[in-house]
């Protein structure tokens, strides 16, 4: 029989950048590490950086239960064989519509090529948290008062309880009634 397409795409030219990839991660962050077995944070890494955990699909918890599942009992890393059988198990609950083989080729597709991202490159995100926090239209009750329209503060004029250096109490009702007979 034919050999199956998948027996012939690792066999291609693609596997050797599959495997690359693998080895510059593997080696990430380790400069001692030989670059044929992986650890558990860097496979995490590596499956983040190039897209097969989507963190619907293939979360990390989804990760971390395939690379305790493929790697020897007792062992911290997995190797190339190994992760090529991690690759096969994910690749399937990340492409649920495909047949095991092109799942698997479209998984191969993301991650050959890559590099890990650089170390201490931290770029600003635009968290949703903060844009969140920092739109002033989205201000509710007395903070909404302290902006205009166009989102500028208006300063001391925006709050309300400016202070009363009167002399009298806050809610003191006869301000003003006091006769000056002495």
């Amino acid at each position: 029989s034919a050999p199956s397409l998948l027996t012939s795409f690792l066999h291609s030219s693609k596997m050797s950048e599959v495997e690359n990839t693998f080895r510059k991660f593997a080696t990430y962050g380790d400069t001692a590490a030989s670059g044929n077995s992986m650890t558990g944070k860097n496979f995490s890494k590596m499956c983040k950086e190039c897209g097969v955990m989507d963190g619907k699909a293939v979360t990390s918890t989804d990760v971390d239960i395939v690379f305790n599942k493929v790697k020897a009992k007792g062992a911290r890393t997995i190797t190339f064989a190994e992760f090529q059988q991690a690759m096969k198990e994910l690749c399937v609950k990340r492409f649920k519509n495909k047949s095991p083989e092109e799942a698997l080729q479209a998984v191969y597709g993301f991650i050959e090529g890559k590099e890990p991202g650089h170390v201490g490159t931290t770029r600003a995100t635009k968290v949703g948290g903060v844009e969140r926090l920092t739109d002033t239209r989205k201000y509710t009750g007395t903070h909404k008062e302290r902006f205009d329209e166009s989102g500028k503060g208006k300063g001391l004029a925006g709050r309300e309880d400016l202070t009363d250096n009167s002399g009298y109490v806050g809610a003191y009702k006869g301000a003003g009634t006091y006769d000056k007979t002495h």
